[in-house]
């Protein structure tokens, strides 16, 4: 339950409650549920949701404190990555809950909230009241591990008012290109390998061709890691040794150069903006 995250587009991660059950095959080698068999505080795959301790909760209010302190430093808005080890728009768990995360986001208005869901149909009737065209600090997300996916889940986040939508391709199983249902389209997407020692193979080639739809399209990519140095195209494709591979490009799990270049921009009130600050 890190807050002080080494995910490379977030700066915390905050867990409201935890818990959640699998709902395609991008689930399928879930990291939230490894750590859940690990500390053994809530069941994956069950009906089970465990809110976490108010002690936690003061944790954004803490961060939003020192928003002067991290924008003098870095230029820019902390970014909370909500929620890594549970959804959002879960509808197994209590609505009360979900009221109270609101109001914690309206009052830390100092932090950029990344909300990512792979329940985007639930987003619209889940919405506090005063939602109208979005809040200031707000993003919303799904994830879409391949191009059925995205069909299913983007036109619903696509109804959706924000400020900033995006798309979480990874793990990247498939496939997955932009112009088959838009316009509109998505203000950012994360792109990503698998991790771990069950991960799927990735073909790098889904990524280049769509970062190149992105890059046409007018919406900021972000190439977080290839997941393992096998799906790294220095091992794939020219042939470099996994030990090799790494010394060269240690980005990320497995890597993150794209053909020599670190791919990492982030979308800012309608902007596209690259990466210049940790």
């Amino acid at each position: 339950m890190a807050v002080n995250s080494k995910i490379e587009w977030t700066d915390h991660t905050f867990n409201p409650w935890l818990g959640c059950t699998k709902v395609s095959p991008g689930c399928d080698n879930c990291y939230a549920e490894s750590w859940s068999k690990r500390s053994g505080l809530v069941k994956w795959g069950s009906h089970a949701r465990k809110r976490t301790t108010d002690a936690y909760w003061r944790g954004p209010l803490v961060w939003n404190s020192r928003a002067g302190d991290f924008a003098r430093l870095h230029n820019r808005r902390q970014r909370v990555f909500c929620a890594s080890l549970a959804d959002v728009f879960d509808n197994q768990i209590d609505p009360a809950w979900r009221f109270d995360l609101f109001l914690l986001i309206k009052q830390c208005d100092q932090l950029d909230w990344l909300l990512l869901t792979k329940r985007p149909q639930n987003i619209l009737k889940m919405l506090p009241p005063d939602w109208g065209r979005g809040y200031s600090n707000v993003w919303i997300g799904t994830t879409a591990e391949d191009q059925i996916r995205f069909d299913q889940r983007w036109p619903y986040l696509a109804a959706v008012p924000s400020l900033v939508r995006f798309i979480s391709y990874e793990p990247a199983i498939g496939a997955l290109r932009l112009n088959a249902l838009g316009p509109p389209h998505p203000d950012w997407i994360i792109t990503g390998g698998e991790s771990g020692g069950r991960s799927r193979e990735l073909d790098p080639q889904w990524i280049r061709d769509l970062i190149s739809d992105c890059r046409g399209f007018g919406v900021a990519p972000f190439h977080k890691q290839w997941g393992t140095y096998g799906n790294n195209p220095l091992v794939r494709e020219i042939g470099l040794s996994v030990a090799d591979a790494r010394a060269r490009d240690p980005y990320g799990k497995g890597g993150g150069l794209l053909d020599g270049e670190i791919v990492r921009q982030f979308p800012i009130a309608g902007r596209i903006l690259s990466r210049t600050a940790a």
